[in-house]
């Protein structure tokens, strides 16, 4: 668990993180980020860990055919860490994004083409 004291008029107390509410921030700035999914496991491919340099997260991801998947890294690393920061009063020092795998499109029928029927005589 990490912790911060925050004194803003002189009262004692004391503010305090744990992993889980981190990574619900980073949960939360996953879902604000477009052409990706998050991958489908209980810790939802999110490991953080509190060192003395600052946050270090290792996030997974799956991305969606036709987005590039350098600028989708790029765009992780700076909405986790933006929001991470701002929130947190804490500081990331290093972001590692995996794509896990690449999800394709459904085909969508044409509004003019009926339905295929699968085929179910036996020959």
């Amino acid at each position: 668990m990490a912790s911060i004291r925050y004194n803003p008029n002189g009262q004692k107390g004391r503010i305090s993180y744990n992993a889980d509410i981190v990574s619900g921030i980073v949960v939360l700035s996953l879902q604000e980020t477009e052409g990706i999914e998050l991958v489908p496991s209980k810790s939802r491919g999110i490991k953080i860990c509190f060192e003395k340099e600052g946050i270090f997260a290792d996030i997974s991801v799956i991305a969606h055919y036709g987005y590039s998947v350098p600028e989708l890294a790029f765009s992780i690393q700076q909405t986790v860490k933006q929001m991470v920061e701002s929130m947190t009063k804490f500081k990331i020092a290093k972001i590692d994004v995996h794509i896990q795998s690449v999800v394709f499109a459904k085909p969508v029928p044409q509004a003019n083409e009926p339905p295929q029927e699968p085929d179910t005589e036996n020959k």
